[in-house]
C-alpha cells in the first residue's frame, strides 16, 4: 500500500464511532467487543516471518524518528522488539500458547470459595501500545471439579499478553474459567495502573483502574463483601 493510500485509509477510518470522530472521543478506554479484534488471516504466516516484518517496519519507525540505526546501541533494536512482541508480550494472541488445563475431581469436598489473589501481570494498552500492569484476584466455587492453583495464574498471563483493554481482560479471564470449571461461580477483580494515563496525556501517576466480574453465587452483596474482605486482608 502506498503512503498516500495509507493516509487516505486512515482518514476514512477516523470518520466516526457512534457518531463521534476518534479525535473527539480522545483517550477513553473504548472496546468494541469481548473478543480480541483479530483478522481471519492472522496466523497464515509463521512467527519467524512475523518477526522479520515487524523488525523491518520498526526500523522504518526509528529512522523516521531520526535515529541512527548504524549506532551499536540501536542496530539490534528492531529485531529485539520483534522477538519481544511475538515471543513475549503479545504471545497471548496465538491460541497455540493457551495453557493446557487439567480438571480434577474435588475429592476434598471443599465447597466454599477458593481465592488466588495478587496475581501480578503485565499487559499493553491496545490504544497506545504502552504497558498497564497490576494485580488480578481470581475466585471460584467448585461445581465438583478443580484445577491446579498455578493454572489460574497462567490463564491471567495468557489473556494479559496481548494488546488489551482492562474491561475485556477481566471478562475474558472470567468467561474462560467458567467454561473450564463448568460453573458460573467465578469472580475476577483487576486493579491496574495504566502508563497511557500516567506517562502521557493527563500524566496522573496516582490513579489506578479497578474492574470486576461477579458470576453465580458471587453476584450477591454478601458474597461480594466476603470476597473483598479476603482480598483486602
Amino acid at each position: 500500500m502506498k503512503t498516500a493510500d495509507v493516509l487516505n485509509h486512515s482518514n476514512d477510518e477516523a470518520t466516526s464511532l457512534n457518531g463521534f470522530a476518534h479525535e473527539e472521543i480522545g483517550d477513553e478506554h473504548l472496546l468494541t467487543g469481548m473478543e480480541t479484534p483479530m483478522r481471519s488471516d492472522a496466523f497464515k504466516i509463521s512467527d519467524e516471518d512475523k518477526q522479520q516484518k515487524i523488525a523491518h517496519y520498526f526500523s522504518e519507525i526509528m529512522e523516521t524518528l531520526g535515529l541512527d540505526l548504524t549506532d551499536d546501541s540501536l542496530k539490534g533494536t528492531p529485531k529485539r522488539v520483534a522477538k519481544m512482541y511475538i515471543e513475549e508480550i503479545f504471545s497471548g494472541l496465538n491460541p497455540q500458547n493457551k495453557p493446557k488445563i487439567a480438571l480434577f475431581d474435588n475429592k476434598y469436598q471443599y465447597n466454599q470459595m477458593l481465592i488466588e489473589k495478587n496475581i501480578q501481570f503485565y499487559s499493553n494498552c491496545e490504544h497506545h501500545f504502552v504497558p498497564f500492569m497490576g494485580k488480578a484476584h481470581v475466585a471460584y466455587v467448585s461445581s465438583g471439579k478443580v484445577i491446579g492453583l498455578s493454572k489460574l495464574n497462567r490463564i491471567v498471563q495468557y489473556y494479559a499478553k496481548r494488546p488489551q483493554v482492562q474491561e475485556r481482560l477481566t471478562n475474558q479471564i472470567a468467561t474462560d474459567l467458567c467454561e473450564i470449571l463448568q460453573t458460573e461461580n467465578v469472580a475476577v477483580i483487576i486493579d491496574a495502573k495504566h502508563l497511557c494515563v500516567s506517562s502521557r496525556g493527563v500524566k496522573d501517576d496516582s490513579s489506578s483502574t479497578i474492574t470486576s466480574y461477579y458470576g453465580g453465587v458471587f453476584n450477591t452483596p454478601n458474597k461480594i463483601i466476603e470476597l473483598q474482605n479476603f482480598i483486602n486482608n
